[in-house]
């Protein structure tokens, strides 16, 4: 990505366009810039013989990280070598915690009126954030900026930067579901390590055939966002290949039907009438820790835990697209890159460059192979350094091929409440407190509830 010279900032900002809206924590931010008056905000202009600044911009970056490893450091190294790559701007990145941590923080300092400039926040707050009238559309600034080339992004990842003809985010710290297994606990159960299950069937069978000597044949997260695990057996279920729980425009969700009650009923039957894995609601985080110790032969987890797998697994093991049953799917997940209203306009040319730099095919390659996540530009797998790394670990080819059976996370207007009410009704249904078909209709009042307003 091209250096842009301080001029050539004050330019982009003469672009903004502007327009209106669990795990672990970590260090507090420091309180960012003032915000400017409206009409700085609203009306941005520049003007091409505007002196430079003697000192660095300094940006605020917000960031989560939700899964094992030390990606904080990966960031946190990205963000100095921009820094030296560009030193008329400065860089200040603070790790907020995990996704839910993350949004409280970048929510708290909306309503203060010091946002972050620049934060990786999962995709789905995009209603959120519109209806909050906190994040800058893009498009300009994409159209002018030859070196971006939207189409490099995988379209999967796009579909939830995107509403009513408008991109408010680009994609970054993306992945999708992915089936981990054990081959040394597949070839002691008399399985093939080169076939894992691909269809619904197949895994009951397998997972049952696994549970032995002392070894779970498969967990499944239930906790905190269950709504994503539930989309992707939902996804499986339906005869519809773009079937999804919600509408397209954030406004409606689909959460009781007849197929999506069979789906739920199969996540529960897969503990209760089958025992192939744990009764009850298993924890997000335990998950990949059994795994790696090998006290469950098989797991259902984001592809951002892969080099988390990687790196401290000491056994073989593969993985697959989730299995099918009417067809293969998988919710993407992950967070997105957002620039925020209330900074002045230096900062937000100065919070694009940076995302440019970010996104970027290099970077978006030494992302991907330092943490697992997906390497969200297509000629990011072009790169050597990406080429060497799928090279000797082909197993991180696996999320971006199943790509082509991806579809956008359960994404609305008050997404917050709306997804609660659809989790809280799947864990009750896990726990063994309702039945599938009440679970999910009373999360589909609950839903109708908290978007009634929107629907008038």
């Amino acid at each position: 990505m091209r250096k842009l010279s301080q001029s050539t900032l004050l330019l982009l900002a003469g672009a903004l366009t502007l327009a209106g809206c669990g795990r672990s924590v970590g260090d507090e931010a420091n309180a960012a810039a003032p915000s400017p008056s409206a009409d700085q905000t609203q009306q941005p202009s520049a003007s091409p013989s505007a002196e430079p600044s003697k000192s660095p911009v300094e940006i605020t970056f917000y960031y989560p990280v939700n899964v094992g490893g030390p990606l904080t450091k990966v960031i946190d190294g990205m963000a100095a070598d921009f820094t030296a790559k560009h030193p008329d701007i400065r860089v200040k990145p603070v790790y907020t915690g995990n996704y839910g941590d993350n949004t409280v923080k970048v929510q708290a300092g909306i309503q203060a009126k010091q946002p972050p400039d620049v934060a990786v926040m999962m995709s789905t707050e995009l209603y959120s954030l519109l209806d909050m009238d906190a994040i800058l559309p893009l498009d300009d600034l994409i159209a002018k900026d030859a070196d971006f080339n939207a189409s490099d992004f995988y379209e999967a990842f796009l579909e939830d930067t995107r509403t009513e003809g408008k991109t408010y985010s680009v994609p970054f710290q993306r992945s999708t579901i992915l089936l981990y297994y054990n081959k040394d606990l597949f070839k002691a159960a008399g399985l093939d390590p080169e076939k894992p299950p691909q269809t619904w069937d197949e895994l009951v069978e397998d997972a049952k055939k696994l549970n032995r000597d002392g070894h779970q044949g498969l967990e499944i997260p239930g906790n905190d966002d269950s709504y994503w695990m539930f989309q992707m057996f939902a996804r499986q279920a339906a005869s519809d290949p773009k079937a999804n729980i919600m509408s397209d425009d954030g406004k409606k969700a689909m959460f009781d039907t007849p197929e999506n009650v069979g789906a739920l009923q199969f996540w529960i039957d897969l503990s209760r009438k089958h025992k192939a894995m744990p009764e009850g609601i298993i924890d997000w985080g335990t998950v990949p820790t059994d795994f790696i110790a090998g006290k469950t032969a098989m797991m259902v987890h984001t592809s951002g835990n892969l080099t988390n797998v990687k790196n401290n697994a000491k056994f073989d093991f593969g993985v697959a697209f989730p299995p099918a049953n009417k067809q293969f799917g998988s919710p993407t997940g992950g967070g997105n890159l957002y620039i925020f209203k209330g900074t002045s306009l230096e900062k937000q040319a100065a919070a694009w460059t940076f995302v440019q730099y970010m996104t970027a095919p290099e970077q978006a390659a030494l992302f991907s192979s330092s943490s697992g996540y997906v390497g969200v530009r297509k000629s990011a797998y072009d790169t050597e350094a990406m080429k060497a790394y799928t090279s000797g670990f082909p197993q991180a080819l696996v999320a971006r091929d199943q790509l082509a059976y991806a579809f956008r996370e359960l994404s609305t207007h008050n997404h917050g409440k709306v997804s609660s009410a659809l989790t809280n009704q799947i864990q009750a249904a896990l726990s063994g407190q309702t039945d599938a078909a009440t679970a999910l209709k009373l999360a589909q009042q609950e839903a109708e509830q908290a978007l009634a307003p929107f629907n008038k």
